[in-house]
């Protein structure tokens, strides 16, 4: 038996002039033919938590995104309010509405005009309005509104809108009103199953990223020390102790190797990704203190256990490969490489950053963050050097140290990241 929403779950809403009216609550169904993501009959795409298009079906294209032949490559281009706006208005004016008020539950009218802005300055400003003039939809796993829409060939048919929210974003089904809903309600319901399909098609996407890459430190000895049985449970507490965190900043897993970690920090509506990032990082070091006390208790050892970090931003082609268990996120390009390298260059559970990143934190994120370089002078004294950066080079020779892995981030400037204030 296919699994179901309980009652009361599912919200419809229907939409006027001025916005959205009060919502009215309806039943799921609990039988019907079986859909997947493959043989939706209706258009249907999935948007990320900055409302940029991530995958279409093809009747969505033929129907809905008929502005454009394929996705633009960068993500803030497929701002779906921007290529919404591209049509008729009178085509499109339902979605766009319902668009909007999807975005308004989950941001400020800030956070809206910035990404309002890839758009000819005029539909910004329409947009705007929209946004001031809509309802915001209510927090619920699926929405239901019946919108009205034009097609290609002219013709207006009044749609079930139906919205499904899951971490990595947004699904959107149009469902011709007068069609028998319950095989998509049903498809809905099957949540793992559906997230799984859309991250198996989801298009790759030039889109900014920070990258943090973890790793225990002297993890060679601590397994040789453990019984097998131990050290994998001291892998795994890790883990299961870091996850709420990396959740807690929006973090999308890249890969867990051996004891080591990647994670993908994704521009947010409401939050800067960078800074999520560092918040991150000092959050785990701070948990990685509680593991090490308690393993120190626990085995009655003075071993310290460390989390050596290194973060970076770029912008990279992020995409999925996929194998018959598993969906893995991937970016491609130097910026994991370089973030692998400064978690290499970190010891004893340091958090170092590149430049880049630092610098390009707004000013008032910036200042939250206590940052900058140890230096020795020429009588052996070191003294921190407060917002300041470094050549990995120029700190390799300062230590004595001479590593060749770390030959291709030499010229790579970098900052110890000391202490990293909430934003709150």
């Amino acid at each position: 038996m296919e699994k179901t929403f309980p009652r009361s779950r599912i919200a419809e809403v229907e939409l006027s002039k001025g916005g959205l009216n009060d919502v009215k609550i309806k039943a799921v169904p609990s039988h019907g033919l079986r859909v997947t993501i493959e043989d939706i009959p209706h258009p249907a795409y999935m948007v990320n938590h900055n409302f940029e298009l991530v995958w279409a079906n093809e009747r969505a294209q033929a129907e809905v995104l008929t502005m454009i032949d394929e996705l633009p490559a960068a993500g803030e281009e497929r701002s779906v309010f921007r290529l919404l706006s591209m049509l008729d208005t009178d085509d499109a004016i339902d979605l766009l509405r319902f668009q909007i008020a999807l975005a308004k539950t989950r941001m400020t009218v800030a956070c809206f005009g910035s990404i309002c802005g890839v758009a000819a300055p005029q539909a910004c400003a329409k947009l705007i309005q929209m946004y001031n003039d809509v309802t915001a939809l209510p927090a619920q796993p699926v929405v239901d509104t019946l919108i009205t829409l034009t097609g290609a060939d002219g013709q207006a048919t009044r749609r079930h809108a139906f919205a499904s929210f899951y971490r990595e974003g947004i699904f959107v089904v149009l469902v011709a009103d007068q069609t028998e809903v319950e095989p998509m309600l049903n498809l809905l319901a099957r949540r793992d199953e559906v997230i799984r399909s859309l991250l198996c098609h989801r298009l790759p996407v030039l889109s900014q990223l920070a990258v943090l890459v973890t790793d225990l430190q002297s993890s060679v000895k601590i397994c040789s020390e453990l019984p097998p049985e131990e050290y994998f449970q001291l892998i795994n507490e890790i883990w299961a102790a870091m996850a709420p965190i990396f959740r807690k900043y929006h973090a999308t897993i890249g890969k867990h190797a051996g004891d080591g970690m990647l994670y993908y920090f994704l521009p947010q509506p409401d939050s800067d990704h960078m800074f999520n990032a560092l918040q991150c990082a000092h959050s785990i070091r701070q948990e990685m203190v509680r593991i090490s006390k308690s393993w120190q208790l626990s085995k009655n050892w003075h071993n310290e256990l460390y989390l050596n970090t290194g973060v970076h931003e770029g912008q990279e082609w992020l995409g999925t490969f996929q194998s018959s268990t598993s969906v893995e996120f991937v970016a491609l390009g130097d910026t994991i490489n370089q973030a692998a390298r400064i978690s290499e260059f970190a010891r004893y559970g340091s958090i170092w950053a590149s430049k880049n990143l630092v610098s390009k934190l707004p000013h008032e994120l910036r200042e939250k963050v206590r940052y900058g370089v140890h230096r020795r002078s020429n009588d052996g004294r070191e003294t921190f050097v407060a917002s300041s950066y470094a050549m990995v080079s120029s700190l390799l020779e300062q230590s004595g140290a001479n590593s060749k892995k770390l030959r291709d981030i030499a010229t790579l400037a970098i900052t110890e990241v000391i202490e990293v204030a909430s934003d709150n």
